[in-house]
């Protein structure tokens, strides 16, 4: 718990959002002697977690998790619990050219490992972050609470006004408070960012046939399509999907009935897991690129989407996080050990080194694949289909590439 200073709660390190990427932080920071706030603008309570199998109760937001997240949430004692409720291991990934012949195959057993990653509802994961947190007595979780203001005083910590007039101070505030971060735009960290035009369209579909354990990428001249496999019964088989598209395309497909919307996404999907049966609501958001110039400065630090977005065509963006959390956990537990102030703002520069090159590695690469598959000359058609079947016959390669995306190099 925090102790009262000047009529304001002090906490060592302050957590803006109680999403993915904050709890499992908090989590990450309890138990070494900590005082910790969770700070959330909305409600915290548990989400309800239907286990009716139908389209209509999956949470449409789902995380492909990649081995190495799996394994920080299984260290936060949390997997467990999300993994009682329901999750989907996927074996296999197939990704395939819509202008071509192109493909490339990845499978488990050419890196040995279990799987390749696990589809998991992001209510799930939530769910277990807060319940473990409300039990932690060294974290204080203030819930429906939003940050009106944040100053730097002169002792070195940051004063948090909250609406309706609370305070807090801490000696650490870290934005884990999303992609339009408010700590983000109060503290003036400038970012780097375009808008690609494009909308990402989400939704829970009911397939035909098996998805085998498999996640599967067709890239489309209009963006790429993306079938994750959820769990399901043995007569009814479940995907969560990621398309992205044009703007006035997305306008359009928001517009079908669940009819059209499923013919539309059959006939995208070349049909390989058959008709699509039946889907849920269709969700839409808009993708965008974004990067902070800084991660850090005295006394404040951002972590996930705060930080960073990407395009959400390989399912990275949660796993980035992920790791931003667990390197920031690292240096602010070193630091604690050694008598430094979670807010010293050369331990914050350590965490921005371990992250900012890799985070940048992963959003190039991922850019640059995006507008690589929507290059429509038939040179650049050739040689990227050309280039997909020779990188499916080079196994030391594609191991490379399942590892850096499994976040195992």
């Amino acid at each position: 718990m925090g102790t009262q200073v000047a009529d304001s709660l002090a906490f060592d390190v302050a957590i803006i959002g109680a999403g993915i990427a904050g709890g499992a932080l908090a989590l990450a920071l309890t138990g070494e002697g900590l005082s910790i706030a969770l700070v959330e603008a909305r409600e915290v309570q548990q989400p309800a977690l239907p286990t009716q199998w139908s389209v209509r109760h999956f949470d449409p937001r789902v995380s492909a998790l990649a081995p190495r997240s799996r394994a920080l949430l299984d260290q936060l004692g949390v997997w467990e619990t999300i993994a009682a409720y329901r999750s989907c291991n996927y074996h296999h990934m197939t990704v395939w050219d819509a202008e071509g012949t192109g493909q490339i195959e990845f499978d488990r057993s050419e890196v040995d490992t279990p799987a390749l990653g696990t589809v998991v509802e992001n209510r799930a994961i939530v769910g277990a972050l807060i319940e473990r947190a409300c039990a932690a007595g060294d974290i204080h979780v203030f819930s429906q609470t939003a940050l009106a203001s944040i100053t730097r005083v002169s002792s070195g910590h940051m004063a948090l006004a909250l609406h309706g007039g609370g305070a807090l101070q801490a000696d650490l505030v870290v934005a884990a408070d999303g992609a339009l971060s408010p700590v983000r735009g109060m503290m003036d960290f400038r970012t780097r960012e375009w808008d690609y035009g494009h909308r990402g369209v989400v939704a829970t579909v009911q397939v035909e046939r098996p998805h085998e354990a498999t996640a599967w990428q067709r890239f489309l001249p209009g963006g790429p399509l993306a079938l994750l496999p959820l769990p399901g019964t043995e007569r009814k088989h479940f995907c969560s999907i990621v398309w992205s598209m044009q703007e006035e395309r997305a306008d359009e497909v928001l517009s079908f009935d669940d009819t059209a919307f499923c013919d539309a996404l059959g006939r995208a999907s070349e049909w390989r897991l058959g008709d699509v049966v039946d889907s849920s609501q269709r969700l839409s958001f808009p993708l965008r690129q974004r990067h902070a110039v800084d991660y850090v400065q005295a006394g404040i630090a951002l972590v996930g989407d705060a930080a960073h977005t990407i395009h959400p065509l390989a399912g990275q963006g949660i796993n980035l996080g992920l790791l931003d959390v667990a390197a920031l956990a690292r240096e602010v537990l070193r630091g604690t050990r050694q008598g430094v102030r979670p807010g010293q703002l050369e331990l914050l520069r350590r965490y921005q080194r371990q992250r900012k090159a890799e985070n940048l590695l992963m959003m190039s690469a991922m850019d640059g694949f995006k507008r690589l598959f929507e290059q429509e000359s038939l040179p650049l058609r050739w040689l990227r289909n050309t280039g997909m079947r020779a990188v499916d016959q080079m196994l030391p390669l594609k191991q490379r590439l399942m590892q850096y995306a499994m976040g195992l190099r």
